[in-house]
């Protein structure tokens, strides 16, 4: 049962990541000619970009290189999360790293390559798909940590260890 509503909840975080990301994509591309360039607060510009690479501009125009790599990564994390979904949380990071995916392939099957909107200085534009894959990362080492630190405190019954 923990698991059924684990998968519930992290379908429900790709939901809500697809859903903000391609939003606010169709909201810039509407708004911002491709290539045009708007202060929206110090520091941070909105911009209508393309990125046929991966993140950073890496792997820029080797789209079968990118399908294979992205494809690999989200098989990895769906047979992690089947084997581990009753873990605590696990659910959330996995929920962003999916949903920041699929928000990005939208935009690979319907642009040929991901749409990027904001723009900090010496830093790529990026999108809110990229922003769920990175902090997605973050949180899912840090549940992963937090649940072998418990399982460790659960599995200890304060027996001496070896001597």
């Amino acid at each position: 049962m923990a698991a059924r509503v684990a998968w519930l909840r992290a379908s429900i975080v790709l939901a809500v990541v697809v859903a903000v990301d391609q939003g606010v994509k169709l909201w810039v591309t509407a708004a911002l000619e491709r290539g045009e360039r708007r202060d929206l607060v110090p520091l941070v510009d909105l911009v209508n970009g393309r990125n046929t690479g991966v993140a950073f501009g890496l792997l820029q125009d080797s789209a079968w290189l990118v399908g294979i790599a992205v494809g690999l990564a989200v098989a990895a994390l769906l047979v992690f999360f089947a084997r581990n979904a009753h873990r605590p949380a696990l659910w959330l990071p996995v929920g962003m790293l999916l949903g920041g995916a699929v928000g990005n392939l939208v935009d690979r099957v319907r642009e040929g390559a991901v749409i990027d909107f904001l723009k900090l200085p010496a830093w790529p534009a990026f999108n809110v798909a990229d922003a769920a894959i990175t902090v997605g990362v973050v949180v899912l080492f840090v549940v992963v940590e937090l649940n072998a630190r418990a399982e460790q405190r659960a599995g200890d019954d304060g027996a001496p260890g070896p001597a």
